[in-house]
């Protein structure tokens, strides 16, 4: 579990991130969300005990990152953006080393567990400069889950990767989630909406959003958006669709797709579908559109979004 409780830290006199509290139990995938240099990293860091905080206080699994250090790291795995490896060694010599390192017990049975769990035991003898980055990827997440840690803290683990090493990096990540703390850092919204119990959103070192994502849709929405497709002309069927009660702005889109609004909460589309039928239609399509993780992020972090007064941001 991690619990942070005013998190704030200055690096001279810029301000990288202020009072972030929020927390992550375990078995949850959380995302943590934001654009470059809104302070994600600083905060994983911090989380890791790679650095203090200026102000305030985290705990992993219980333990204070700054007064406990020691007991922190090894409760935590760590997947940095860049994954630091050794090109010349094997992959199993590059895992049994960090093993050595973590004085863990029983290492080479420990190190095989790794391998299988991130599905690369064929590889095991192979060297890492031979490796594709996929695979490079997968070797640091496998370093991360060595010790068994209870807290997995994850800085963009699929940045540069093909689709097919994407997929392979998330479904592992789906399973290890299944029984540890999972901080995952993305600029793939799509990925965070994907694989996420919840997400923090931060922008200029504040969050600003928490919850998961389809809280987050309903909360930004005052209305729900349908698309619909009949065969004929939709425009003549605007009139027809605007006279239901509880229907708002309804309008016909160039590709020949009706769209309208109704009250959030309120599903009105039998009574949409029934009256488009009475009125002669066939009716192919209708569909309701949910506000995208993407749409969410920049809605919260545009720059015309006003600070509440006395506000400090760097």
């Amino acid at each position: 579990m991690i619990r942070a409780i005013g998190l704030t830290k200055d690096y001279g006199p810029r301000r990288a991130i202020e009072n972030l509290t929020f927390e992550a139990k375990q078995g949850e995938v959380v995302g943590f969300l934001g654009p470059n240099g809104a302070g994600k990293t600083t905060t994983m860091r911090i989380l890791t005990g790679y650095m203090p905080p200026t102000y305030g206080t985290a705990q992993i699994a219980g333990f204070d990152v700054v007064e406990e250090s020691l007991e922190v790291r090894k409760r935590v795995g760590y997947l940095p953006e860049t994954v630091p490896l050794y090109p010349d060694m094997t992959v199993f010599e590059y895992l049994k080393f960090m093993a050595d390192l973590r004085h863990l017990p029983n290492a080479e049975e420990m190190v095989e567990e790794a391998l299988e769990m991130v599905h690369l035991t064929d590889r095991a003898g192979g060297y890492i400069g031979n490796l594709s980055k996929g695979m490079r990827q997968r070797v640091g997440l496998a370093q991360a889950l060595l010790h068994q840690p209870e807290v997995l803290i994850l800085d963009e683990p699929t940045i540069g990767l093909d689709p097919a090493q994407v997929v392979e990096v998330r479904n592992i990540i789906r399973e290890v989630g299944k029984e540890r703390t999972v901080l995952l850092s993305t600029h793939i919204l799509s990925e965070a909406q994907q694989l996420c119990d919840r997400v923090l959103i931060i922008n200029k070192g504040r969050i600003v959003a928490e919850d998961t994502p389809e809280n987050l849709q309903a909360r930004l929405m005052g209305a729900e958006r349908a698309l619909m497709r009949v065969r004929g002309d939709a425009d003549e069927l605007i009139p027809v669709v605007a006279k239901i009660p509880g229907v708002q702005n309804v309008l016909a889109r160039p590709d020949g797709v009706l769209e309208f609004q109704y009250a959030s909460g309120m599903d009105i589309r039998p009574q949409v579908a029934k009256a488009v039928i009475q009125a002669g239609y066939d009716l192919y399509e209708l569909t309701p559109v949910h506000l995208s993780l993407e749409e969410i992020f920049l809605e919260l972090t545009r720059e015309d979004v006003p600070s509440k007064k006395g506000e400090r941001h760097a």
